[in-house]
């Protein structure tokens, strides 16, 4: 049985780090003020602000902001503020056993989705691949905030995640099967190949995203998860979108699907609305789920929290 966290409440206190790449002060205090309207308290990471190049300080700087966070009694959920690169570099330094002792609701997606997926294999959490920091806005679609709430402010199970109206999830290969999902972001679950935080799809729901790649490195990306076994592992597959992916050699990414994803036989569903899109679908990662490609439903069935 997972590990999850308690639900979150109104006045409850949010922490919030940047894990992976910077984020200006300004957009992070306006986004802190926005949370704030909601209702709730935030305290931030020693390094939330950092800036050097393309991450927020060194690895073990922001590893310890995130192990402040888990290990402050008085916090109640793990925000980032983004995503970009560089979050496997804190995996070394993280306490998984202290982790697990402290379960927090953790939220984020893009990069944050290789902590998820370590978090799931190394101390048996649940977390959510749903918004970051950067999301909380007043244009951010309601269908968002609803996904977050749900999953982080209900006990709500079986719980059947549905896209937008007007956006239809799509299955391409029959089937119904049963097992925890893990996943996310394709580029940053591909650079985990080969390590000690390598993802384990075996009896695995594998989900699957992309933003701002050519097809042809898609395609690169797919077939190293290929290779490396991932594909053979998992019993169903769920592509999300790939946000602004370009075509290249005249291939689209609906190619990809049809040419290398169907004929893996697997269970598979496509165009679930989540992550780098503009609707976020609030993917518990670690949870059971049914995937029944037959009828064409994603259902959720315990609890992201307790």
């Amino acid at each position: 049985m997972a590990v999850t966290p308690s639900l979150l409440r109104q006045g409850d206190v949010i922490g919030i780090v940047t894990l992976g790449s910077p984020l200006t002060r300004e957009v992070i205090d306006q986004r802190i003020a926005f949370i704030r309207e909601m209702g709730f308290s935030v305290v931030l990471g020693r390094y939330v602000y950092t800036a050097d190049g393309f991450l927020a300080g060194g690895d073990q700087q922001r590893a310890a902001d995130f192990m402040n966070m888990v290990e402050n009694p008085a916090v109640k959920m793990i925000l980032p503020t983004r995503g970009g690169v560089g979050v496997a570099g804190i995996l070394p330094y993280l306490d998984y056993e202290s982790i697990a002792r402290n379960p927090k609701i953790i939220s984020g997606y893009s990069d944050i989705t290789v902590l998820l997926n370590t978090l799931y294999a190394k101390s048996n959490l649940i977390t959510l691949q749903s918004l970051l920091l950067i999301d909380f806005k007043p244009e951010t679609p309601s269908y968002n905030f609803n996904q977050f709430f749900t999953a982080t402010s209900t006990l709500a199970a079986p719980r059947t995640i549905q896209n937008p109206q007007g956006i239809p999830v799509i299955s391409r290969v029959p089937g119904n099967v049963t097992g925890p999902i893990v996943g996310g972001n394709l580029t940053s679950i591909v650079g985990t190949l080969g390590t000690p935080f390598e993802m384990d799809t075996r009896g695995k729901i594998l989900l699957l995203e992309e933003t701002h790649e050519p097809t042809n490195t898609i395609y690169r990306y797919l077939n190293h998860l290929k290779l490396a076994g991932k594909f053979d592992d998992c019993i169903g597959i769920i592509m999300g979108e790939c946000t602004g992916c370009e075509t290249a050699y005249g291939k689209t990414y609906g190619d990809l699907i049809d040419e290398f994803i169907v004929p893996i036989g697997k269970p598979l569903m496509t165009n679930l609305a989540t992550a780098h899109g503009t609707f976020k679908a609030a993917i518990p990662i670690g949870a059971m789920v049914n995937l029944n490609t037959t009828a064409n439903t994603l259902t959720v069935l315990e609890p992201s929290v307790h």
